[in-house]
């Protein structure tokens, strides 16, 4: 399988739960308010035998000629958008949904940004995404979600095509998920909020921003011992300088 980051850049995020960019060779964590957190928005493609996957849509962002961040990524690495047949959802908070959709100005209304792809989530998490609404969710972006044939609709944990496995933690939000991929011996682990950074698997770490914090510790603890034995491929989301690990 081949993994491929899809880096949309460095930001630091504090209460207000908006994303600022953030230049390493010339922004100061200690000058950002209070309590702001480091991290990078990095959606993945995985490239196997049967798909080419897109794990999480980055933040929605157009880039100076107004094409969509995710899909300028994609083509900079020699993808077209349209060749993405699976787009795996974790869950539906901006900074990973924002790039379901986009909006046609004339037309004032959304479509999605991969029509040629199955997208998979969890009922419950739509559910709650478009009640819950600002700051961490944008229901006017995946609202669409509900209206699309290009949706499967999930509930719990089950297995897509005999080898991606999905599991429903609720650990860093109510109904969020994780991915596992196997392929040719190869094993992939996405564990997107609940494991967004190496450095919170390697160390036990309660985050006051998770819905269930002490749970997203225990995971990552077991994934983690779990990698060690069967040497799989790690993908953090958030990590600014590891994006994939692997043993």
């Amino acid at each position: 399988m081949k993994i491929i980051p899809l880096s949309e850049g460095t930001f630091t995020i504090d209460h207000s739960k908006l994303f600022i960019p953030f230049n390493l060779n010339a922004d100061e964590l200690r000058q950002r308010s209070r309590g702001s957190l480091l991290v990078e928005i990095q959606p993945f493609v995985v490239i196997t035998s049967k798909d080419i996957l897109l794990l999480d849509t980055g933040l929605g962002f157009v880039n100076q000629n107004g094409t969509l961040q995710i899909h300028q990524n994609l083509i900079d690495n020699g993808i077209n958008p349209s060749d993405i047949t699976k787009v795996l959802m974790s869950h539906l908070h901006k900074d990973h949904a924002g790039g379901i959709s986009m909006r046609d100005k004339i037309l004032n209304r959304y479509f999605l940004s991969f029509p040629s792809a199955t997208y998979y989530v969890q009922k419950k998490e739509f559910d709650f995404a478009i009640e819950k609404g600002l700051p961490s969710y944008i229901p006017e972006e995946v609202e669409i979600l509900g209206e699309s044939d290009n949706v499967i609709w999930l509930d719990g944990n089950g297995v897509i095509d005999d080898y991606i496995s999905y599991e429903l933690t609720g650990a860093h939000s109510p109904y969020h998920q994780v991915y596992t991929i196997c392929e040719h011996n190869e094993i992939i682990f996405f564990g997107a909020d609940d494991a967004p950074q190496l450095g919170q698997m390697k160390n036990k770490f309660i985050a006051k921003y998770d819905f269930d914090g002490k749970k997203c510790m225990e995971l990552r603890q077991e994934w983690w011992e779990k990698g060690q034995e069967d040497h799989r491929t790690f993908l953090f989301y958030h990590d600014v300088k590891n994006p994939v690990w692997n043993f």
